[in-house]
């Protein structure tokens, strides 16, 4: 059990490990999942994460004590979420896509509203893709509660801090941390108090996130198990009535309780929200020449899609050394195979020289030409080569073996960069040498 340096939050270690905790001792049975009277007369409630014949080692599910069952509840009723989207009205575009910022045109306002759908992949109905949205969420004491049946949330916050007091106990994220909540875990999303909090948001539609395999690297490096850091059990302390809003099938449904459905008092399993410190990604890089492909900075991949590719993957780029000799150090020009979708944490992007900005995004599909603007490929082609780190930025790509359409909003948003292609204007092109 770890206790975070920063917060008076304690936390349990392991990425996929088998966990358990209790706000009150005694509220687990010993020895078994369901027992014909569970302690405290607590109501007890398996959630099943994948298919029950699923191989033992990719298999999630976690065992609930609860104060009332989740199945006790009144009709739901379909709501408009607004520019939260599933689904988008467009085409995926022929060119490159630029934000220069998160849309000017956002709201803050009580999750899952103050949320505007920038990209989406592939399809939540046929469980492939995923999306990226941006979120601002004011405080508001009678934010409902929410869950996904469309997908994982994976949050990354730009500013402030988000709290999101989950069923199985509290997160809090900041800048530089991410938070992962698995398809289906009830949660309350809030900023600090008298706050307001942004971010991106990405619903991961197909397999779970998993840590990806290291190869011939070795045992150790990358994202570590032991960092990604679960909560302790604790039950919501809102007294009376709350909301409930489900993501179902790309449409939002809600009904009315008269309690908190955070109300597990108990629980055991692997199938479980995480956060992680994106400073402890242990990077592996070239200590000679030349780059290694850009999956040695993936913190985290979903398998399954077409002819072994994954269904996505996020990789980030964070402060590092950079010692490599006789190498154009920067990211290269690149076409690629997998769709790409680029956001800024913090800082600025080592290749742009620009004004692109945490919160904004940058999306470059299938086999379009994308890497270092003009000046940043000038100086980083004639400076003088030395071991440099690399400080104050962190930034992220979210690869799709599917393309990424571009919501109406985000393509009218004021925040777009209409000349994006222009960033790669101003090279000369190479004259060659006469023949002998």
């Amino acid at each position: 059990m770890l206790q975070h340096k920063e917060e008076a939050l304690t936390y349990l270690s392991g990425f996929g490990n088998e966990l358990e905790s209790e706000m009150i001792p005694g509220a687990l049975p010993v020895g078994r999942n369901s027992p014909q009277q569970a302690p405290f007369g607590l109501y007890v409630e398996q959630l099943s994460g994948s298919p029950f014949v699923t191989p033992r080692h990719l298999s999630r599910r976690s065992w609930l004590y609860k104060q009332m069952p989740t199945a006790s509840h009144g009709a739901f009723v379909m709501i408009d979420a607004e520019d939260f989207l599933s689904e988008s009205a467009t085409v995926a575009e022929g060119n490159r896509i630029r934000l220069q910022r998160q849309p000017d045109e956002l709201v803050p306002a009580a999750f899952p509203f103050g949320v505007v759908t920038l990209t989406i992949t592939g399809s939540c109905a046929g469980r492939s893709g995923g999306a990226v949205h941006a979120y601002a969420i004011s405080e508001d004491a009678d934010a409902p509660a929410f869950s996904n049946a469309d997908a994982e949330m994976l949050w990354i916050p730009t500013t402030s801090k988000l709290r999101c007091h989950t069923e199985f106990g509290v997160l809090e994220i900041v800048p530089g941390e991410i938070a992962l909540i698995p398809r289906g875990v009830k949660l309350l999303a809030q900023p600090e108090k008298g706050g307001e909090a942004r971010g991106y948001l990405i619903e991961n539609y197909g397999q779970p996130f998993q840590l990806p395999d290291l190869g011939p690297i070795g045992a150790n490096g990358l994202a570590a198990a032991r960092d990604f850091l679960h909560p302790v059990a604790q039950v919501h302390d809102r007294r009376g009535p709350m909301r409930w809003v489900n993501k179902f099938a790309g449409s939002f449904w809600a009904t009315d309780l008269a309690f908190t459905p955070l109300d597990v008092v108990a629980w055991r399993g692997n199938y479980l929200p995480c956060k992680y410190d994106l400073s402890r990604f242990m990077v592996v890089n070239t200590v000679s020449f030349d780059h290694a492909d850009p999956s040695i900075f993936t913190v985290l991949t979903s398998a399954g899609g077409p002819a072994g590719a994954p269904n996505l993957e996020i990789a980030i780029f964070p402060p590092r050394w950079q010692v490599a000799e006789d190498t154009f150090r920067p990211p290269w020009f690149h076409r690629n195979t997998m769709s790409e979708a680029m956001g800024l944490v913090v800082g600025k992007y080592e290749v742009r020289s620009d004004g692109f900005q945490p919160g904004g995004l940058a999306i470059h599909n299938c086999m379009m030409g994308h890497g270092p603007d003009a000046s940043s490929w000038v100086a980083a082609s004639t400076r003088k080569l030395e071991p440099e780190y690399l400080l104050g930025t962190m930034a992220f790509v979210l690869e799709s073996a599917l393309p990424f359409v571009a919501t109406t909003k985000a393509l009218e948003s004021t925040a777009r960069q209409n000349d994006y292609h222009s960033a790669w204007q101003g090279f000369q092109r190479v004259t060659l040498p006469e023949k002998a």
